[in-house]
């Protein structure tokens, strides 16, 4: 299975720079896995899917303003930081750029001083972990220094900060957004809870190795970069009882369907779990929880396509993409949804 099986051409102008004015006003194109079928609705549409008894997965991680820019403390030569994964109170795993000149012992001094940081080693694919001093609280501090992560195909600066977070975001450390989430409003999720839905919150932080180009030509031979998750005794419950009750699990965001994945055993039972999760998802994976997702369209050539081709087969998921180009829908995170059921 090579890479370039999971390409698509997309004109650039489809790529979405900005959010719509109103989240749930989103496009939303429907792919019956089963049938390669498709329909075309909007986002508020969703709840004509949804039945009585069914669970949503929705991950309730939050993004943090983790693009930093300080310089180095001997030569005063720009260094560019991405906090990617916290190691401890102190410590991150951290993207930087240039990279040649952050090596291990280099400190680097960000805000007038108020935030310095240590290499202290140099870590796999070139990452770093840095090491911080401060006084205060290192949350506040990120707020006043750091920048929302945008990924790099969005080149408009976003006004509203609030814009790339769920409206159910809750736990800060992520580095991107679970973007299928950003079409809720809680208007919808209350409606969707007044039909029966149940709601099971996990919590996904999400890095990089989501979003990291696959540079090898074999799938097999790609590496997943690990991220941090969390489920409940609460979440596990929810989502249990629903199986057992024949109703449906479906996963909002490729990162609800991965901590998901990752915390089942070999018959889908879910039992409360955190830790580290590299799990990599592509075509011929057997899904022992999920039934539906809601996602956004993906780059060509990403894990996600890859996922979403696992589940609902890789010649479908090409050609709905290629027929979600031919309408015009707005791709990447903030464009437009699928929902394949």
């Amino acid at each position: 299975m090579n890479v370039s099986d999971f390409n698509y051409d997309l004109p650039e102008e489809l790529i979405a720079q900005d959010p719509l004015e109103k989240r749930s006003e989103s496009r939303l194109m429907i792919l019956h896995k089963n049938t390669g079928e498709v329909a075309h609705k909007h986002f508020y549409d969703v709840t004509e899917y949804l039945n009585a008894g069914d669970c949503l997965v929705i991950n309730n991680t939050k993004v943090i303003p983790a693009r930093l820019y300080g310089s180095k403390e001997d030569t005063g030569a720009v260094i560019e930081i991405l906090l990617l994964k916290r190691i401890d109170a102190n410590t991150w795993e951290c993207l930087t750029r240039p990279g040649k000149k952050a090596r291990s012992g280099a400190r680097i001094v960000f805000g007038d001083g108020i935030l310095v940081g240590e290499i202290i080693d140099v870590v796999e694919e070139g990452n770093r972990l840095i090491r911080f001093e401060y006084e205060g609280i290192f949350e506040e501090i990120l707020d006043k220094l750091g920048e929302m992560p945008l990924p790099p195909y969005i080149t408009h600066k976003l006004q509203d900060k609030t814009r790339y977070q769920t409206v159910y975001a809750k736990y800060d450390g992520s580095a991107a957004a679970p973007t299928a989430g950003l079409h809720f409003t809680p208007e919808l999720l209350q409606e969707i809870r007044d039909m029966g839905v149940n709601i099971a919150e996990v919590t996904l932080h999400v890095g990089l190795g989501t979003f990291r180009p696959v540079k090898v030509e074999n799938v097999l031979d790609h590496h997943m970069h690990s991220e941090y998750y969390e489920i409940t005794k609460e979440a596990c419950d929810i989502i249990n009882e629903t199986r057992r009750s024949g109703g449906r699990v479906i996963s909002v965001g490729t990162t609800s369907t991965r901590t998901i994945e990752s915390a089942a055993d070999e018959d889908g039972y879910l039992t409360p779990k955190k830790g580290d999760t590299d799990i990599f998802i592509y075509p011929g994976y057997e899904f022992k929880v999920i039934d539906a997702l809601i996602t956004n369209f993906h780059l060509p050539e990403s894990t996600l396509i890859m996922l979403v081709s696992a589940l609902a087969g890789r010649e479908n998921v090409l050609a709905a993409y290629e027929e979600a180009v031919r309408e015009r829908y707005r791709f990447f995170s903030f464009g437009d949804a699928m929902l394949i059921v």
